[in-house]
């Protein structure tokens, strides 16, 4: 779908497969008259399929005696409904990485919130027995119980998946003749806050990682110009105030700044800020206290960087799962 290749992550059956191991252990002790001592011990069966499939064969045979497969106690449980949460929705962004090998990165997006309602149905001849199995469940969930899923095993990832228990409903059967077999069941509901993962990719591992800090064109009164170095006259002194002119003999001064950096060199750059408008293309620079002097040639119409800084492992040839520190080169403003 969309131009990707096949995938399949499996995720709605490990949130099935999770659910239903919760309840895979639970045991049933009959005692004696006095209460005292288990005469009987027994692993209640679990099976994945809806309510009503296992009400039949139960209620088909009511006096319980055809098949050890439709014995009671049982329990079911079964799937009955997914929903978006957008509650929990993350940045479609953002990715997780996990090392592939020497040269690539295994990355995949964050994956997508929904919520899988599961119904389970507990199955018993007699009340004793119901309540036996619900307080071996009931106490767990506060109303959740957070179960560790490992949803993609290739990105290394566990995920704690949190169970909510919705509700807990009895009902008894009594339909039949004074000799059929009565049959109590416990209806609880679950909503399981799971995920459902997009496909897996390879890239390459960032080698290096470099972050620029810029003013604006539009808002900053910081500006890096270029002079027309070879026809200028005399220096600049370090952070005089400069002020513009349309004439080399003065002319409108109603722009000015405080020099910040001169290159003093052939290519004839130029870093002026607290600027009280933006410099423009053949303006003349004139120094208030040195008077030298110079014309603009052009200006930098890109954002101007303020910081430059670049970080690097170290070694450079760490991987993912290696360890290693880091190196970083800063170049602060006016110098980038």
């Amino acid at each position: 779908m969309l131009g990707n290749a096949h995938f399949y992550n499996r995720t709605i059956r490990k949130v099935v497969v999770a659910f239903g191991t919760m309840f895979n252990d639970i045991l049933v002790k009959r005692y004696t008259k006095d209460g005292s001592t288990a005469k009987e011990q027994f692993k209640v069966p679990l099976s994945y399929g809806p309510k009503e499939k296992y009400l039949t064969r139960i209620t088909s045979d009511p006096n319980l005696t055809k098949s050890v497969a439709t014995v009671v106690p049982r329990i079911s449980f079964d799937l009955t409904g997914m929903e978006y949460d957008s509650s929990r929705k993350q940045l479609s962004t953002l990715q997780n990485f996990a090392a592939n090998n020497s040269t690539n990165i295994k990355t995949q997006y964050v994956p997508v919130p929904y919520n899988f309602e599961f119904s389970l149905s507990i199955f018993v001849r007699n009340t004793e027995d119901g309540t036996q199995i619900l307080e071996q469940i009931l106490p767990f969930f506060t109303p959740d119980f957070n179960v560790t899923v490992d949803f993609i095993s290739s990105m290394t990832q566990h995920y704690d998946m949190p169970v909510i228990l919705n509700s807990v409903t009895p009902s008894v059967d009594y339909e039949g003749d004074g000799t059929t077999t009565r049959l109590i069941m416990w209806d609880l509901s679950f909503t399981a806050k799971g995920y459902i993962w997009p496909p897996v990719k390879e890239g390459k591992y960032i080698r290096q990682a470099n972050t620029n800090l810029h003013i604006e064109t539009s808002s900053r009164t910081s500006q890096k110009i270029y002079v027309d170095y070879a026809n200028g006259s005399g220096y600049f002194a370090d952070e005089e105030t400069i002020f513009v002119t349309t004439t080399i003999n003065g002319g409108n001064k109603d722009k000015t700044g405080d020099l910040a950096y001169f290159s003093n060199s052939n290519n004839g750059i130029i870093v002026v800020n607290n600027l009280n408008k933006l410099i423009e293309a053949n303006d003349i620079i004139v120094g208030a206290t040195s008077n030298a002097s110079y014309n603009v040639s052009s200006v930098d119409s890109d954002p101007l960087k303020t910081v430059i800084i670049i970080t690097t492992p170290d070694p450079i040839s760490a991987n993912a799962d290696d360890d290693y520190g880091f190196t970083e080169t800063i170049t602060e403003w006016p110098f980038t």
